[in-house]
Order: structure tokens, then C-alpha cells, then sequence
């Protein structure tokens, strides 16, 4: 965009100045959604600027240098002339701006006061102290997600109400285009067969993190790890006030039990999308959830943010409550006995449709014809790969004759259990001195490099019972499906681990859990004979582990 110092665009040029003003990351995270709006219009000229007074401006900060878009400083914002200025925040100096103002949806409907900001129990989206300016309105348009909210703004301030349009909510859009890709996040996480549970966490006082921060620990401390997978959403408001080193040394022996944190841009969506169910305070991201039909269980102890009447208090007060993580399985049960979709539908209307609609009003006020083809929302792009994950479980198990059940939870539980058994080398030292079994997966296959040296399945094992007295069971993971156990009887073991396969899918559990299962099975046997054939309960999952006398092949098996 050609633009001059003095605020005036280059005569001629036919575009149009786009600024985006953003006050904090989670207002950044809302505008970038609406960007499909203007997508392919060489017309168009977008720029970013920083709205100072955020006590989370750093946070913000942050995301505009990473996201990789063109910014402007503050001054200079506020000295150049815009076509179009798009917030997602009503707070700040906004009227500094000089430009059609447009404010945008932010968050899922008005649900939280923050008391000691603004007017008295009104949320900053309908509080007329932000919407208006010397009485009047200062944005051209107010965008909302439902007529409800259309409502509640005229009850409070019809000057703001008669700017405002019912457009939907283009993030919603973006979470229901990315439904079909569900499987392949599932995948990109390593879900399998577990059921994943996301723990949604607002900001401030009142949230779930701030008032319980154990809860995460308690969560994975206290349920099997091979039937459930939890996953944190933490509000971007959050991150930005405690940063990713100190959220992460709070955070530690959770995600080392396997907690999975969400990335406050797009990698909380997705794993909404993936997640069989929700545990929320009182936070909106949990009507994100509901619009997809997903159960949701209260995790909220009350207090003064949360406004009576709002679709979250209303989804919180028929969701069932979580207080203790050993109930949980009790609470799915009721969570998923109901449809949560009705609570979002009083938040979200025009599902599907809100970025046509958006595209269509700020055109208008552009004074464009908007491209042929109507916006579409982006799905969410696949989550990372987890990088943490437990290295050593405290495993429960019960054996009775050729049929083992088969419970492992993080190495520091406090449930009663039958064996410590630990990764080679990820584990820590004490763990590994301890453990009744140890393990090592085998390296990704490919061509090994010049001059190396590497441990032959039989070699390994050997060597780790020599060195850690401990240790009754060594086992040498080869492939998903195939191990190499060596007892200290002096026994080997080849183990084969069959697959389940159910309404045409291939289920595989951790080969690591069966090494645990055949270590209690040897345990407890009286001098039955091998070859035999085990079936193993491993989270919601049975399969048939298979036990011969080792081959060759399983001996000399590279690690």
C-alpha cells in the first residue's frame, strides 16, 4: 500500500487500507480468523497495529512477531487515514484510530464480568462505558454471534444496538470446517483408542487453573493412562501472563505424565475437534465444544464472573460436576447422556455463514464489490505431535489364569499398584534403579551410518539385567506389534501382539503395556507352558498377546 506520512492514500492506487488493531493475543487469534474475507483481493492492503493498555500486550506482542505480518507502530497508526479498522477488543483508545471502525466477535456470547473493570456485572462487549463515545457509538458496525446478544446490547445501549448486525461467529465457522478432519488429529496426537479429555482453563482469579492448580495432575495422576489422554486449552490470556518457562515448570509433572498443552493459536481448536469430551470453568471455550455435540462436565466453583442467564450459566448449570478426578468416568457417563448442542445454539446463529455475512457488511463499508467467490473458513491446521509423554508407569495388574488386566499410571500415583516398570534410557536414573521392568523401543528403521554401534535385542536385555539388579523383566520393543523379553530366570521370550480390529479400523495398544502384562502373567504362573496365547485388557481395548521361545531373527534384531 502506498501511503503518505501524511495519512492520505497514493491517489489512484484503488486500494484500501485494512488496519487491524489488536490488543491482546487472543483478539490477534479472532482477527486473523476473518481473514478469508478479504483472501485473493489484490484490493486490499492489510496492516496490524498493537493497541496499547492490554495487561497482556507483551503476550500480544509476541503473536503479531510471530504470526509474520506486516505492523505498524501505535503513533503511526494513529496518524495515517484507514479505509477500514477491524478490533475484536472494544477496549483501548480506539477512537484514535481515524477509519470506519468495525468490532468483532470475541469469544463465544457475553459470559464473564470482570468486576474492578467497566460497568458493574456487563461484560466490556455490551458495556456502553467501551461501546460509546460522548454518547454515541464509536464503532460504524458491531458484529454479533446471535440475535440474543443483539438483545442484551439494546437493553443496555440502544445508541450501540443500531450499529450492530447478527453476522455469526467466524471462528465457530472455522471449528465446524474442521470436523472432517478430525481422525487425522486424532492421529497427529497419537489418541488411538483412548478417550481424549480436554481441560478447558480461563483466565483470572475465578478460573479452573488459578483456583485448582492441581487439578491437571490430579487428572492424569489418578486414571489410567491407556484409557484416557488429557489435553489442557489454557485462555491465551494466560500464556501471555505467565509465559511458556513458567507455565511449563507448573505445568511439569503433568506433561510428563502425558498431559498434552494446547498452543493458544488454532492448536486449541483442533484439539477441541479431537476431544471426546470437555471439563470446563467458566470460560466460553467450552461452547465451542457444545456446538460440535460434545459432552461437557462443570469444573467451576463460583463466584462473581459469571453472569446469571449467559449461555455458559446455563450449560454449567446442567452439566455435571467434577470436583473429584476419580468421578470422572461416572460424570462422562452423565455428560454424554445429553445433547450440549441446544446451550450453544443460544450462542451461535448463522452456523456455517457467518464469514459471507461478514464478507457482504464490510464491503459495504469499503465501498468494494467483494470478490465473486464467498469467503470460506480454513480448517485448523493438525496438531503436533505430543514431545513429552510418561517414561516410567506404576502398572496395576490382575492375572487370572491366560487373561491379564492391566492399569498404568504416572510413576509418582498414589494408587496402589503391582510393579514399577520404566524406558531405557528416558526414564529417570531412580526409576530405572527400581524398576521391576525395564524397556527400550528399537530406533525408526533406515540405513545405519558409517562407524557406528548399535545393540542387538539380545545383547541389550542381557546387559541391562547385569547392571540393574532390580530389574526381573528387560524387554526389547522391535516394532508395534513385536517384542523381545528376558526374564531373569534366564528365560526368552519372543511376544507377538495382535491387533484389534473393529468396525473396519486396525487398534493398536502400547506393546509397552503388553511387556507389563506378560511380566505379571510369568510372575504368578505355575509352570505353564510356552508356547501359549494371553488375552490382555489394556484400556478399552483386548487383544491376544501371543508367547513363544525367542527366535533368532528377535535376538539379533537391531536396536
Amino acid at each position: 500500500m502506498k501511503v503518505s506520512h501524511s495519512g492520505q492514500r497514493a491517489a489512484g492506487s484503488g486500494q484500501r487500507a485494512v488496519l487491524f488493531a489488536v490488543r491482546s493475543a487472543g483478539a490477534l487469534h479472532r482477527l486473523l480468523d476473518v481473514l478469508p474475507v478479504f483472501e485473493g483481493d489484490e484490493r486490499i492492503v492489510s496492516r496490524f497495529t498493537l493497541v496499547p493498555g492490554s495487561d497482556f500486550d507483551l503476550g500480544a506482542l509476541t503473536a503479531l512477531e510471530r504470526s509474520g505480518i506486516r505492523s505498524l507502530s501505535w503513533d503511526e497508526a494513529c496518524q495515517r487515514s484507514h479505509d477500514l479498522v477491524l478490533a475484536a477488543s472494544p477496549k483501548g483508545a480506539l477512537r484514535a484510530l481515524t477509519g470506519p471502525r468495525v468490532l468483532l466477535p470475541h469469544g463465544a456470547g457475553f459470559n464473564k464480568t470482570i468486576p474492578q473493570e467497566g460497568s458493574p456485572h456487563l461484560p466490556s462487549g455490551l458495556d456502553p462505558s467501551y461501546l460509546l463515545a460522548d454518547g454515541r457509538p464509536w464503532a460504524a458496525l458491531h458484529a454479533l454471534a446471535h440475535e440474543s446478544q443483539l438483545k442484551r446490547l439494546a437493553e443496555h445501549s440502544r445508541p450501540a444496538a443500531a450499529r450492530a448486525k447478527v453476522v455469526g461467529d467466524p471462528t465457530l465457522d472455522r471449528v465446524l470446517a474442521s470436523l472432517p478432519h478430525r481422525e487425522r488429529y486424532r492421529a497427529a496426537l497419537g489418541i488411538g483408542a483412548r478417550r481424549l479429555v480436554a481441560v478447558t482453563s480461563t483466565w483470572g482469579p475465578e478460573s479452573l487453573l488459578s483456583r485448582r492448580p492441581d487439578f491437571p495432575a490430579r487428572l492424569v495422576g489418578g486414571l489410567p493412562s491407556d484409557a484416557y489422554q488429557f489435553a489442557l486449552l489454557l485462555h491465551p490470556n494466560e500464556h501471555s501472563r505467565l509465559g511458556s518457562f513458567d507455565l511449563a515448570r507448573q505445568l511439569g509433572p503433568a506433561l510428563k505424565a502425558g498431559l498434552v498443552p494446547a498452543g493458544p493459536h488454532e492448536e486449541w481448536a483442533a484439539l477441541l475437534v479431537a476431544c471426546d469430551a470437555v471439563i470446563t470453568d467458566h470460560g466460553s471455550t467450552a461452547l465451542y465444544a457444545a456446538a460440535l455435540g460434545r459432552p461437557v462436565i462443570g469444573a467451576y466453583d463460583g463466584g462473581r464472573e459469571l453472569i446469571p442467564g449467559s449461555p455458559m450459566d446455563e450449560l454449567l448449570t446442567w452439566a455435571p460436576k467434577l470436583t473429584d478426578p476419580g468421578e470422572l468416568a461416572g460424570a462422562l457417563r452423565a455428560a454424554g447422556a445429553q445433547d450440549t448442542r441446544s446451550f450453544a445454539a443460544a450462542a451461535f446463529a448463522e452456523q456455517g455463514d457467518a464469514l459471507p455475512r461478514l464478507q457482504r457488511e464490510l464491503y459495504r463499508l469499503l465501498g468494494l464489490p467483494p470478490r465473486a467467490a464467498p469467503a470460506q473458513p480454513v480448517p485448523f491446521p493438525a496438531p503436533g505431535r505430543p514431545a513429552g509423554g510418561p517414561r516410567a508407569y506404576a502398572v496395576r495388574a490382575e492375572v487370572s489364569g491366560q487373561r491379564v488386566r492391566v492399569e498404568r499410571f504416572p510413576a509418582w500415583t498414589s494408587e496402589p499398584t503391582h510393579h514399577l516398570a520404566a524406558e531405557f534410557p528416558g526414564a529417570g536414573q531412580r526409576e530405572q534403579r527400581t524398576a521391576a521392568v525395564l524397556w527400550r523401543r528399537a530406533l525408526p528403521g533406515g540405513p545405519r551410518t558409517p562407524h557406528s554401534s548399535s545393540w542387538t535385542a539380545g545383547g541389550w536385555t542381557a546387559r541391562i539385567l547385569d547392571e540393574t539388579p532390580t530389574c526381573r523383566t528387560a524387554a526389547a520393543v522391535l516394532t508395534p506389534d513385536r517384542c523381545l523379553v528376558r526374564r531373569r530366570s534366564g528365560e526368552l521370550l519372543s511376544v507377538q501382539v495382535v491387533p484389534c480390529t473393529a468396525d473396519g479400523r486396525v487398534l493398536r495398544i502400547d506393546p509397552a503395556a503388553a511387556v507389563s502384562a506378560v511380566h505379571a502373567w510369568l510372575g504368578g504362573r505355575d509352570e505353564e507352558a510356552v508356547p501359549t496365547t494371553l488375552t490382555c485388557e489394556i484400556g478399552p481395548l483386548t487383544v491376544q498377546v501371543r508367547l513363544a521361545p525367542a527366535t533368532e531373527a528377535d535376538l539379533d534384531y537391531e536396536l
